[in-house]
């Protein structure tokens, strides 16, 4: 694993090697799983060993509630982000409690400031000021074998923030109008990102909080999908979330994702045994925890897999170039 540099480049590149394993997850519309798809990618990816490093967008700074470290010393509600978008400096991750090998920049209200800064550099200095967090990135992502990044929803400029940085976009939606809507929407500022970020592609479109069998419905997004981004070049994942709205409730509540809440409903009394023993309050997981579970390993695997596949062709394009 390569060390991490102190500070950004001198010549203000954004190191695109770097960012080779950048990931945004995006659409423009909220509710369609990008902050629960984050977390729990970084959090498998943590425990299967891999450095991994979340970084949150979002005013909201729902990350932090799903994670669970809202509230701690860690959580500076996106101060720091801030602080190094505006300076043009490094950002700097710091680890998630109870939580090893997984590093977080923390969102949350101070970047509501970050939205009218941006307003004023595109003005001065049209659409390269959308590679901002590339290069505050790029110094420090040499340190992971992974970065996620979690997008707000309905704000564009801090979306092509993200698309500026990133290599890879995930686009989680669902099956209704608002997510499709919102995906296309997405399409567009995709299109327009690769102007100043060529590096930038749609790794896939994954189905969230979708009935599992509903076969002609998936069908019909494939379509969309297909004719938002063309033919051939933008393919769904064949991994889904199923849809489990009680498990949704209970991560965010206890700031436990999908596998951690499995292995809570694994180990829990059976209802009968909490009844004898007078305890009718007990908060209790449902154990379709681990259905959501399975999808989001599913999820993790066909992502590196596909991460994989893309980087073995490069390697053997930049192979064939040199003449080797």
């Amino acid at each position: 694993m390569a060390t991490i540099p102190d500070a950004a480049p001198a010549d203000g590149t954004t190191g695109a090697e770097t960012l080779s394993r950048v990931i945004a997850v995006a659409n423009d519309k909220g509710g369609v799983g990008k902050t629960s798809i984050t977390a729990n990618l970084s959090a498998l990816y943590a425990t299967a060993g891999y450095r991994v490093l979340a970084l949150d967008l979002n005013r909201q700074a729902n990350l932090s509630d799903d994670l669970g470290y809202r509230g701690s010393p860690v959580d500076d509600q996106g101060a720091g982000l801030l602080a190094t978008l505006l300076a043009g400096q490094p950002v700097r991750p710091v680890p998630v409690p109870g939580r090893p090998g997984l590093d977080v920049v923390p969102g949350g209200v101070a970047l509501g400031d970050l939205t009218g800064v941006m307003v004023g550099r595109v003005q001065q200095r049209g659409r390269q000021a959308f590679r901002a967090l590339a290069v505050s990135l790029a110094p420090v992502a040499a340190g992971y074998d992974v970065v996620i990044i979690d997008t707000p929803p309905e704000n564009t400029l801090l979306v092509d923030l993200a698309l500026g940085a990133a290599r890879w976009l995930i686009m989680p939606t669902k099956t209704d109008g608002g997510g499709l809507v919102g995906m296309q929407l997405l399409a567009e500022r995709y299109i327009i990102a690769r102007e100043i970020n060529p590096d930038l592609e749609l790794l896939g479109v994954v189905l969230f909080g979708t009935t599992r069998g509903a076969t002609a419905i998936h069908r019909s997004v494939r379509d969309q999908v297909e004719r938002a981004f063309g033919t051939g070049t933008s393919p769904m994942l064949t991994a889904m979330i199923g849809h489990s709205e009680r498990i949704a409730v209970e991560s965010r509540a206890l700031g436990r994702v999908a596998h951690e809440l499995e292995s809570d409903a694994a180990s829990q009394p059976a209802w009968w045994e909490a009844l004898r023993a007078g305890d009718r309050t007990a908060r209790r997981i449902p154990p379709t925890a681990a259905n959501v579970a399975e999808d989001y390993r599913k999820l993790a695997a066909e992502v590196l897999d596909r991460l994989a596949a893309a980087e073995s062709v490069e390697t053997g394009n930049a192979e064939e170039v040199r003449g080797e």
